[in-house]
């Protein structure tokens, strides 16, 4: 087998083949040693590059159409809808296939947890062309009671599910380096993954349900899956300075559309929740999507673009619920970031925005707006840094007029627990008590529309550093 050590460095289209350490280059000359990606054809209707198209340092309003109507009624939200999807499939994510309209799912093991409590099934969903794609999934519930709203959990391979081989990851990948400025084969034969837990030990049915009895207990079903067996997150090449992740997965199937990694992602959460529906033990009215950092947003997206999903995306970061157009304070992820480390994740259509994001037709309050009036929380962590509390707080203002005019103001919120970029047990729970609010009618005990101030943010950085 080969490694990735030999992955090389080629310059295409007349561009140097020797391919020089990443430097503080602006923009504009960074793109010039770029090497491009041959385009992707969709048949799609091409909208105005970034070059066509004027600064508006103002959040674009969710609640104006493209041809300046200001959206007053339910039926004129509609239409609003479906116009700022399409702005989105385009310039941010990519466009997504169609749902496939034949999954099925197939029980291969099952067992008791949690002292006889707890169901756990792992079953292996097919769907796509002639049922060619598959997914496994785990789906852990309480064995009395039910219907049970459920937590779809952007993890790792759910415990007895088939770990895929993997892709190695770009030569530069994870280096805070401009990964366009290589390219390279995919080698003949890939490593085995462990399934995204990052060495850790494969958990068992036991042991995931040990780890989540509260919510178990609290009465929701969960259910596992791996995006990686979605969309591959690598950022390797191929020769022709296209990305490797379209040769496999769920790509090869849908060859017209452009959707990056995180747009896969959520459309294989959203072939979960066409299983979830056939499931008796699952209230398919009450689907929570939720997973960390790139996961949380695949969930966000997930649950802009599927009317079935209530979001709840944890520690997001860039390209998440923070408003691009006010990143960058306190050293948070920007576009220019995201850009420059993963554009993989997003349509290839937002890279021209680099270095003027204030030419962005949207912003990341779009997503949001699209949930309305489905529950929505944010989960932050007040040292998590390339999280920036404005930005998120300026996507919740941007959102909420399309919530009020649903008469949902109080189903979109945000939590900010005591922690830095991770999902934690207090996340759990907030997100937990929000939800039991909504969708069981529970009292509300806490506020979910708190901020950290800036004192509160550098008292928190200080306390972190003296741990």
């Amino acid at each position: 087998m080969r490694s990735i050590s030999w992955v090389i460095s080629i310059g295409l289209l007349g561009l140097s083949s020797v391919v020089r350490p990443q430097d503080p280059a602006t923009p504009a000359a960074a793109v010039a040693r770029e090497i491009p990606m041959p385009p992707i054809a969709t048949g799609k209707p091409s909208l105005p590059g970034a070059a066509e198209l004027s600064g508006r340092p103002a959040m674009p309003d969710v609640m104006v159409k493209n041809d300046g109507t200001k959206v007053t009624t339910r039926r004129q939200w509609q239409q609003r809808r479906e116009e700022m999807r399409q702005v989105l499939s385009y310039y941010a994510v990519g466009h997504m296939p169609p749902p496939p309209g034949n999954v099925r799912g197939r029980e291969i093991a099952s067992e008791l947890v949690l002292d006889g409590t707890v169901r756990y099934r792992l079953i292996h969903l097919t769907f796509g062309p002639n049922e060619h794609l598959g997914l496994d999934i785990g789906l852990f519930a309480p064995v009395t009671g039910g219907p049970f709203p459920a937590v779809i959990l952007l993890g790792g391979t759910p415990p007895g599910g088939t770990v895929l081989p993997r892709l190695p990851q770009g030569p530069n990948q994870g280096r805070g380096e401009n990964v366009l400025l290589m390219v390279g084969p995919v080698p003949a034969a890939a490593p085995a993954s462990d399934g995204g837990r990052g060495g850790r030990t494969p958990p068992t049915a036991a042991s995931f349900a040990t780890e989540r009895a509260d919510e178990l207990r609290r009465g929701y079903a969960l259910v596992l899956f791996n995006p990686n067996d979605c969309a591959e997150d690598t950022t390797l090449r191929n020769l022709d300075g296209s990305w490797a992740f379209r040769n496999t997965r769920f790509f090869p199937m849908y060859p017209g559309y452009d959707w990056g990694i995180l747009a896969g992602w959520a459309w294989g959460a959203s072939r979960v929740a066409d299983y979830l529906e056939q499931d008796k033990s699952i209230d398919a009215g009450k689907l929570i999507i939720t997973g960390a950092s790139r996961n949380g947003k695949a969930a966000m997206i997930a649950a802009a673009f599927d009317d079935r999903l209530m979001g709840a995306p944890v520690v997001t970061g860039g390209g998440g619920v923070g408003a691009y157009r006010f990143a960058g304070p306190r050293r948070s992820e920007t576009l220019d970031i995201m850009e420059l480390k993963y554009p993989n994740w997003f349509s290839p259509h937002l890279h021209q925005f680099r270095g003027q994001r204030e030419k962005l037709p949207f912003d990341q309050h779009w997503f949001l707006a699209l949930a309305a009036p489905r529950p929505f929380i944010a989960l932050e962590g007040d040292t998590d840094t390339i999280s920036l509390p404005e930005a998120v707080r300026q996507s919740m203002l941007g959102a909420r007029p399309a919530y009020a005019l649903l008469g949902a103001e109080t189903r979109l919120g945000v939590n900010y627990a005591h922690h830095g970029h991770a999902f934690t047990a207090d996340d759990w729970t907030a997100m937990l008590d929000f939800f039991d609010t909504h969708l069981r009618g529970k009292p509300l005990t806490r506020r979910f529309d708190r901020f950290p101030t800036e004192e509160e943010l550098d008292a928190a950085a200080a306390a972190a550093v003296r741990r």
